[in-house]
């Protein structure tokens, strides 16, 4: 029996993730001849998180210093926060990476507020502090699903740590709304919060030059193979969700028609200057990027 090529992913909550935990839990990458080892670098969304996902510097938060390190191979965030990584490492003078494809995951990402606020409009949250992760899928999403509302000088997002420290800032009315994800929208209704817009958010792939376009190609397909299990049936793996939120959802309460998913596919040039573009726009990202220099379809070669 041929060696199986090792690699090494990294992933930071069940919602960007779950293509490449059930990949792996169900032996598809095995099937591919990969043995893909997958850490956990812990994201926002973890009842016990710490701030390792918050820090100022992106570049010195857990998965990106994790992957600088060498310490894995391949990873994974939403499109806008992989395009400001793989755009600004070089200058960094960090470890390189590309763009390889886009992903399996489209997370669900929600805005929400107290029962008794008086906002009921995207609209009524101009100039209102609304907790997000900077930097990552919370805030990106969260400029995409008002700026039809808003014009940017009126959003104003802020910093209140998890999902679960900005839950509880929103309780306080330390802040008027909080961006959340999967599973921690569940929990924001369980507890009686009101929901004002919610959005999926699609995510892209990110790697080195050092892992190789069959090796990829192989980790795609895996991944292509268990989103046909979750579009069947997602509830076997429900429990990713509730260990995440420390038992405040009973699986039954997690809203899984939310979940959505589809296989990797090449990133294309056309979605390369929209993203980058609006990115640029938010002035999340240094201008001057280009295909060639930021995303490497290798997978489909």
């Amino acid at each position: 029996m041929a060696e199986l090529k090792k690699v090494k992913s990294s992933m930071m909550n069940a919602v960007h993730d779950l293509p490449l935990l059930v990949a792996r839990d169900e032996g598809f990458f095995r099937d591919e001849g990969l043995d893909v080892d997958v850490l956990v670098t812990p994201g926002s969304g973890q009842h016990n998180s710490d701030d390792r996902a918050l820090k100022d510097d992106i570049f010195k938060r857990g998965l990106e210093a994790t992957y600088d390190q060498g310490q894995c191979d391949q990873f994974r965030m939403c499109e806008w926060g992989i395009m400001k990584r793989a755009v600004e490492a070089d200058s960094a003078g960090l470890r390189g990476r590309k763009i390889v494809a886009l992903g399996a995951a489209m997370s669900s990402f929600a805005i929400a507020v107290a029962r008794d606020s008086d906002a009921y409009e995207p609209e009524m949250l101009k100039d209102r502090p609304i907790a997000v992760t900077p930097n990552n899928g919370s805030h990106f999403t969260t400029l995409k699903m008002l700026e039809g509302f808003l014009t940017p000088e009126h959003v104003k997002t802020t910093g209140a740590g998890t999902m679960l420290q900005r839950l509880e800032a929103l309780r306080q009315g330390k802040v008027a709304a909080v961006s959340l994800m999967e599973p921690w929208i569940s929990v924001a209704q369980k507890q009686g919060f009101r929901l004002l817009i919610e959005s999926h958010s699609s995510r892209s792939e990110a790697a080195g030059d050092d892992l190789d376009g069959p090796t990829l190609a192989a980790m795609f397909r895996a991944q292509a193979r268990a989103v046909r299990v979750l579009e069947r049936d997602p509830t076997p793996y429900i429990h990713y969700f509730i260990a995440e939120t420390g038992d405040l959802l009973e699986p039954h309460e997690l809203q899984t028609w939310r979940l959505l998913h589809a296989a990797p596919q090449p990133y294309t040039r056309e979605r390369f200057d929209d993203t980058y573009n609006w990115t640029v726009k938010w002035n999340m990202v240094v201008p001057g990027a280009t295909f060639e220099n930021t995303v490497d379809n290798r997978a489909w070669d």
